[in-house]
Parts: C-alpha cells; structure tokens; sequence
C-alpha cells in the first residue's frame, strides 16, 4: 500500500511514517499543503493522511484537488478539532475519514488499512494460490501449511503479485506499489527481491518472469479468493449448484 502523510509538524509527520513503515506500507512524507499537492498529483497513493491546517495550501484545497481530480485515492483528514461541526465540513468536502488529534496510532493504522482497501479493487481476506497462502491482516505467509519468514518489501511484492491474480506487474508498477520516493528507479532492487522471494517460496517456483514485461504469478497456480472462514475442494465442481468467487 502506498501511503501520503502530509502533516507540517515534522515530529508527528515522521513518526506517523515510521509506524506505518513498520506495518509494511511505503510511505511518502510532505511538510506542507503546496508539496503534498505536488506529490498527490503526480502519484498515485492508496490514502492519503492529510491534517487539516496546514501552511502554503490549507488542507481543504488539497482535498478539493484530490477529489476534483477523480482519483481512487482515499483521505484520511487529521485534525486539532474534535468538533462535530468540524468533522461534517471535512467529510462534506470529500474526505473518506476523520480522526481528530490526539489519537491512538493503532486506530490511525486500522482505518489507514480500511480505506486502502477501498481504494483498490476487492481483494479477499486471505490470499492464495497453489499452497501458497498469505493473510495482510496478520501479516503472515505460509506455503502447504509452513510459515515463511518474509521482508516487509518481500511480503509486499507478494502482496501485489497476488493481488494480481495472474496478471503482469511490471518493475516500475513494484517500485510504485511496495516501495517510496526515495527508491531509485535504475536499481536492480526489485529483481533482487524478487531473486531472494523466490528462495524463500521454494520449488515448484510460483513466480514467472514475463521478458521485457515483469512479474506474474505461474500459470500453474490458480489464485482464489477465499474468506478465513470459507474453503475450498477438488468436490465442488461435482455439486449441483456452484458457488462462484467474487
């Protein structure tokens, strides 16, 4: 998930990144509304973590340009005001969510992950493909029923790869995904993370690599979307009456 924190207090601005980094989420920072404009504009992010006050361009106009803009992008507004009529005039303005400071980081970090999923196309709960399975929520991934030890920029290149579900991901649409601004485009870091992701899931490999295109899932694993609660077997086909995934 990609992730915009605007927030002109530096100290909070860097610790609300450091926490969300540390939940795996690739996370750009901006001081000020004029540079969280720039930065909204020219990437796509999931949420957008944006304070109300804020100096150069007021929260409000950020928010009016993001949503003017017709982006999937969601707004998580912060703001100083507990008030009730604050907190209407910014979800009235388009924001997806409001949370007034102070506020506790594992609220800001649930509802940070319920708007991303929002922003996205549907995704299930739990990820698989093959005997690979991999739950976000619970940050763990397993393959035929042993748990796989992953890097945050591991397990979220999987993430998408799965998320996928069997389409091509190229390098830069990687890059864009798992890691921030500060990755260089030229590297060879998504191919080396790739390299040690492939070690860790064994054989039979699970990941194709697609020649001048990128990365998708192996043709011989199917991706399903599956509830914790749900299963599947090799006997539904056989019933009278399917039950189709969404």
């Amino acid at each position: 998930m990609r992730v915009l924190v605007v927030e002109d207090a530096r100290r909070l601005a860097d610790a609300i990144a450091r926490g969300l980094r540390a939940e795996g989420m690739a996370v750009d920072v901006a001081y000020d509304g004029a540079e969280g404009h720039q930065k909204a504009t020219f990437t796509r992010y999931d949420v957008v973590v944006l304070d109300r006050d804020l100096p150069e361009m007021h929260g409000d106009d950020v928010l009016a340009e993001i949503v003017a803009a017709g982006s999937t992008t969601r707004v998580l507004m912060l703001t100083a005001s507990a008030g009730i009529d604050d907190r209407v005039d910014g979800l009235s303005l388009g924001a997806d969510d409001y949370l007034s400071k102070p506020f506790a980081f594992p609220e800001l970090v649930a509802r940070v992950r319920a708007l991303g999923r929002r922003a996205t196309p549907a995704v299930p709960p739990v990820l698989r493909a093959g005997d690979l399975e991999l739950d976000p929520a619970r940050r763990t991934v397993s393959r035929a029923g042993q748990p796989i030890e992953l890097t945050r920029k591991e397990f979220g290149v999987l993430e998408v790869l799965l998320g996928a579900a069997g389409s091509v991901v190229s390098s830069e649409a990687l890059l864009e995904r798992v890691w921030d601004e500060n990755a260089d485009p030229f590297t060879t870091t998504v191919r080396v993370t790739m390299m040690t992701l492939r070690r860790k899931l064994g054989e039979p490999g699970l990941i194709d690599t697609v020649v001048g295109a990128g990365y998708r899932l192996s043709s011989t694993s199917s991706t399903s979307s599956t509830s914790s609660t749900a299963s599947t077997s090799s006997t539904a086909s056989t019933s009278s009456t399917a039950s189709t995934a969404e």
